[in-house]
């Protein structure tokens, strides 16, 4: 019976040491995971802006009639207007930098509310008497 006691004994012990053998390496890959996000310049040093939520969004400035429709780009702003159109509705967005309107299927969206939009660049063409009254908008994707 002692015999069977110690065996007993000695495989919890293994079980134990292998769990925290295998937490401990967990915890090293995951931090060595994280060191190599870093920048090139400084070794070592995370890139923690990288990590911002929002590092991705584009100012609605810097979106311009002959940047390529096939990017995807993402807006942050304050709704100010809505368009109805048939199935779909057209949102003013505003920021900081600028205006523009972002065509949706999204419904709900309410004037003044914070709202981020995923999409590609489109431009429509409005020619009209000789002049060039065209507009850069946004369809979500």
């Amino acid at each position: 019976m002692l015999k069977l006691f110690q065996m007993f004994t000695f495989i919890q012990t293994l079980k134990n040491s292998s769990f925290r053998l295998f937490y401990q390496s967990l915890a090293i890959f995951l931090v060595l995971g994280l060191v190599s996000c870093g920048s090139n310049e400084e070794p070592g040093k995370l890139n923690l802006p990288a990590f911002r939520i929002g590092a991705n969004v584009t100012k609605i400035a810097d979106i311009k009639p002959a940047d390529n429709t096939e990017n995807t780009v993402y807006i942050q702003g304050k709704v100010e207007k809505i368009a109805p159109l048939v199935k779909q509705k057209a949102y003013l967005i505003a920021d900081a930098t600028g205006k523009i309107w972002v065509v949706t299927n999204q419904g709900n969206l309410q004037v003044g509310q914070d709202v981020v939009f995923k999409g590609k660049i489109k431009y429509k063409s409005i020619p009209l008497a000789g002049q060039e009254y065209g507009e850069v908008y946004l369809e979500e994707e």
